[in-house]
């Protein structure tokens, strides 16, 4: 693995306004009310809280899938998934290094919007998590149309830029459960 990025704190403040914008366009898309985001058990973290196993080369997220335990029900429930979206810190910052016309504003704005699409799609039951690499190709694509849909008439410096160059991306996280 090269040389970790770790991302500054201007830049974690940059990160969490993404945040907000994402789950407020998604708020409106999908109908759900502030109170109905506690329902949808997820965590965004950056590469500083990530376990080992949740650093990936390969991507700018990673979705890890949790299983809470059993014995901890909540509500009768025999189980809660929990998603932990694994933000890669190092991925992003190269991509900017590369893509100098590219603001991280943007690029997260995106990121995170996909990442929080996928979550909503797995809590609502629109897609199972785990599923051939047949499925999840075309869950990536439809997440990403979604995701160009979401953005498009955002008004951010640069973000046209990032959606056309990202509008092809087949492989911006992956999905796995936790062992």
């Amino acid at each position: 693995m090269s040389r970790l990025l770790y991302f500054t704190k201007d830049q974690i403040e940059t990160i969490n306004q993404a945040i907000i914008l994402a789950e407020e366009l998604i708020s409106d898309h999908f109908k759900i009310s502030f109170s109905e985001w506690k329902r949808y058990r997820y965590d965004i973290k950056t590469l500083e809280a990530l376990k080992p196993e949740e650093i990936t080369e390969e991507a700018f997220a990673q979705i890890i899938k949790y299983v809470c335990n059993p014995e901890k029900k909540l509500r009768g429930s025999l189980h809660t998934d929990y998603y932990k979206i694994c933000l890669q810190d190092h991925v992003i910052l190269k991509a900017l290094e590369r893509e100098k016309k590219m603001p991280l504003y943007p690029l997260a704005a995106y990121i995170v919007t996909h990442e929080l699409i996928h979550v909503v799609r797995f809590s609502k039951f629109l897609q199972s998590f785990l599923v051939s690499a047949e499925e999840q190709e075309k869950e990536e694509a439809l997440v990403h149309t979604l995701t160009y849909e979401l953005l498009q008439g955002v008004k951010i410096p640069q973000l046209s830029y990032v959606l056309d160059i990202y509008v092809h991306c087949r492989n911006m996280e992956t999905f796995r459960t936790a062992d």
